[in-house]
């Protein structure tokens, strides 16, 4: 009886009130009987009486459970509350829709995006775009993504991401940015210490909170929230450290709520001043981190006699941390030292020594024997000192030192922040620097030089002129010509190195090159060194100066047989060999060097012994040999190293292991790259066979800044029966040609003051499109390379002879004319 007024209610609150639900039953009921009376039947009666009362009393059940529901959907969510819930200092958030619309965000967010737009839609780089793309189609997928190193697309700055699927629906992501810049070290130490790391270390009997430097607790592990106000979820930011503890009479350490009730611990403060000086945040400002060992873990100070066993457990728990840490007992022994201190000191694999002082220069032995005895005997204290290792004895490191107590005897924690990638880092940038320093200063000499040997060849030649074989003076001058042409080819050698010199690339095979040297070779290597070569099928064509691809071969070639002369009794074998290497190799190789491309590579080998592994990385460098004194300059690598990347091309150096694990030769692999397309037409014009076609002298311009230069050409060229008009710059020879009507050709600089060279031909050509050009050139600098790339344009390096520019103006003017 009870169970259909209860029926009733339900019906009644499902249709909203008394009136309904009786016209509803009246309904049924009237129906009912209609079909009683017509059909004649109680049992289909009853059966449709039974089946619209079920009907209708499971709609309105449905009705009941679905209006709180769509009376919920119906309450638009209050954005105010979330935007400042969301505001954090330095994280930008932002949450969005499943249409990627920007739904709310913080003032952080606001400021560093502009404004409207909405991830990953943002101002960034492409690679960054597609990065952003996939986090969100990653995060819908998976609930949470992230992505690192993202960059705005003047490629000013650096966010890190992460997107979280939430809502009820799931149907928003909310978006966390970080600035990786300032990306603080110290904050993932505390990550460590709240999370999972912080409760296996209260596991092990061991609570760890971060500190300010004025003893504010920044984070503490669940642990020791739970030791210290009884509620491990608790948060004690903000709160004094030492108010959570307490000391008696003996010095003994306890948790101020549990007091002498619970155990004992000891302190361990363990500085984070490295992590710290990486943001550039003072010693004095860094943060610390806390460490309380029970006394009843084997790690406390419970006994005489705890200190054996408490090494290798403050070996497990502290091996785990990213900071170099080792403890020395009191007379400054090393008791044990984790992975990240032997990194930092250079002696992974190898184990520490016995004392501190070993792993110092000799200078510093003192000072740390005297620092760790200190520790070891005074209060319990910290500090740090500034030291350097024998392993990088120009490099000082700071080592932090702390005394610890309660271990049985007193012993001392050293940390040292393992630096092996910054300073890889930096080396490599210092190196960097000093190469495009020294290149920038061996350009600048060469050029200069090249104008005073220009001179000094010059005059020779001219004197010359004036006296025949036998005078008194002809020997000394001819002496003075022969070192100047020597100081001209180390000039060469200086702007090849610096990249800096005018090359005259043709499109050509890299066998026919080495085919063309191949003799010469040959009787470069002597009797005693065989010479092999070895070419592959199929070669691409490459885009080089032969010359100065031929001075490569020789060069490496020369050095291979001077390794294979001075390793023993000067008999070996140099093998020189060309390769194919598809772009499908490279990027199988998956180097982070060489673009994937297609490539021709040369190969040159010798049996000579090999290079030392430490002066690989140093063969490359300006006026580095391993040769003897007077026996070479110590540019032959550095020159090589130069022509190969001046063409685009890249070099590597190795040794050949051989069967006993030992360097039996070296092994120097050149990358040149495979030239596509058709065959370029040569950016030099050809050069007619002969001066003697031309005799009918004619008017030259010659335009030239130096002085003495310009001097000796100017009496070369009348000598030779031309009528020059001389310009000390740009605009002075357009005035010339402008007055002095047009020219049969044009001798000029490329890199003058005010205008240069090639800009004064290009408004020349506007005038006499057909005027031969003659460059004339120490070197031609990077960014006037493309400039110089100019119809009908020949060339002439410095220095040069009265013969040199004499038969230079006569070939340009007879291939003119027969043209």
């Amino acid at each position: 009886m009870s169970a259909a007024p209860k029926s009733l209610s339900v019906l009644k609150d499902g249709l909203g009130g008394p009136l309904p639900f009786i016209g509803l039953t009246v309904a049924i009921l009237a129906s009912s009987a209609v079909i009683f009376f017509v059909g004649d039947s109680l049992l289909l009666a009853a059966t449709f009486l039974g089946g619209t009362t079920i009907l209708v009393l499971a709609g309105l059940m449905f009705s009941r459970i679905a209006v709180p529901t769509a009376a919920q959907d119906l309450a638009p969510p209050d954005w105010s509350v979330t935007v400042s819930a969301i505001e954090q200092p330095g994280v930008a958030v932002a949450i969005t829709d499943r249409a990627n619309r920007l739904t709310c965000a913080n003032s952080e967010f606001v400021s560093w995006f502009e404004a409207g737009t909405a991830p990953p839609n943002l101002p960034l780089d492409r690679a960054s775009l597609e990065k952003l793309t996939r986090t969100a189609r990653q995060a819908w997928r998976d609930g949470v993504a992230e992505a690192k190193e993202l960059v705005r697309a003047d490629g000013t700055a650096g966010w890190h991401a992460s997107a979280e699927r939430a809502g009820r629906g799931e149907d928003y992501l909310i978006w966390r940015f970080t600035d990786a810049s300032s990306a603080d070290p110290t904050q993932s130490i505390i990550g460590w210490v709240t999370g999972q790391f912080g409760q296996l270390l209260s596991r092990a009997g061991v609570e760890a909170a971060v500190v300010s430097p004025d003893g504010i607790i920044r984070a503490a592990s669940k642990g020791f929230a739970g030791r210290a106000s009884g509620d491990t979820n608790a948060t004690l930011a903000g709160q004094e450290f030492v108010s959570q503890l307490r000391s008696d009479d003996s010095d003994h350490i306890y948790f101020a709520r549990e007091g002498r009730k619970g155990p004992s611990q000891t302190l361990i403060q363990i500085s984070l001043a490295d992590l710290a000086a990486s943001r550039n945040v003072a010693a004095n400002e860094a943060a610390s981190l806390m460490l309380l060992v029970e006394s009843g873990t084997g790690v406390g100070g419970g006994s005489q006699n705890s200190g054996a066993a408490a090494t290798p457990q403050l070996e497990a728990l502290l091996g785990a941390l990213p900071l170099g840490l080792a403890m020395t007992d009191r007379d400054g022994r090393f008791l044990f030292g984790n992975q990240a201190f032997l990194r930092a000191v250079d002696r992974e694999g190898q184990g520490l020594p016995q004392y501190p002082s070993d792993l110092v220069v000799k200078e510093d032995k003192s000072a740390l024997s005297d620092g760790v005895r200190r520790f070891g005997k005074g209060l319990s204290s910290n500090g740090d000192m500034a030291i350097r290792l024998r392993s990088q004895p120009d490099e000082p490191v700071s080592l932090g030192l702390a005394g610890v107590r309660g271990l049985g005897d007193a012993s001392v924690l050293l940390s040292l922040t393992d630096s092996t990638e910054e300073t890889k880092l930096k080396r490599q940038v210092a190196q960097a620097t000093k190469m495009q320093a020294v290149g920038q200063l061996a350009g600048g000499v060469a050029h200069d030089f090249n104008n005073v040997l220009t001179a000094i060849i010059g005059y020779c030649d001219l004197m010359l002129l004036r006296h025949t074989p036998g005078d008194s003076d002809y020997d000394d001058i001819q002496q003075i010509r022969a070192n100047s042409n020597r100081a001209a080819s180390l000039t060469r050698q200086l702007l090849a190195f610096s990249r800096q010199q005018t090359l005259r690339p043709e499109i050509l095979q890299v066998p026919d090159v080495v085919s063309e040297v191949s003799q010469l070779l040959k009787r470069l290597m002597g009797e005693k060194v065989s010479f092999k070569v070895r070419h592959d099928r199929d070669l691409g064509p490459v885009r080089a100066d032969p010359q100065q691809l031929e001075q490569v071969i020789i060069n490496l070639a020369v050095n291979a047989r001077d390794a294979i002369q001075s390793a023993g009794e000067g008999k070996g074998q140099v093998t020189m060999a060309t390769r194919r290497v598809s772009a499908k190799d490279i990027r199988s190789m998956d180097s982070e060097i060489i673009p994937v491309a297609d490539y021709t590579v040369l190969i040159v080998q010798d049996t000579g012994g090999g290079i030392p592994a430490e002066l690989l990385g140093k063969i490359f460098e300006p006026f580095f040999t391993t040769k003897e004194q007077g026996k070479g300059t110590g540019l032959g690598l550095s020159t090589v190293y130069g022509i190969v990347k001046q063409t685009g091309g890249f070099i590597f150096a190795e040794n050949v292991i051989g069967a006993d694990n030992r360097p039996e030769g070296a092994r120097f692999t050149i990358y040149l790259p495979v030239h596509k397309g058709e065959m370029a037409p040569k950016r030099i014009a050809e050069e007619p066979a002969s001066a003697s076609d031309w005799s009918g002298g004619g008017k030259v311009l010659l335009v030239e800044d130096e002085d003495m230069v310009r001097a000796v050409a100017e009496r070369a060229l009348s000598r030779a029966g031309y009528t020059v008009t001389t310009a000390s710059d740009g605009e002075e020879g357009l005035a010339a040609i402008a007055n002095a009507g047009p020219f049969d050709l044009v001798l000029s600089d490329v890199v003058m003051p005010g205008m240069d060279g090639p800009t004064m031909v290009k408004a020349l050509r506007n005038l006499h499109p057909a005027m031969p050009i003659i460059f004339m050139s120490g070197y031609a600098e990077e960014q006037l390379r493309s400039e110089i790339d100019i119809d009908d344009m020949h060339f002439i390096p410095k220095p040069f002879s009265v013969q040199q520019i004499g038969d230079k103006v006569g070939q340009v003017l007879a291939g003119s004319r027969s043209t």
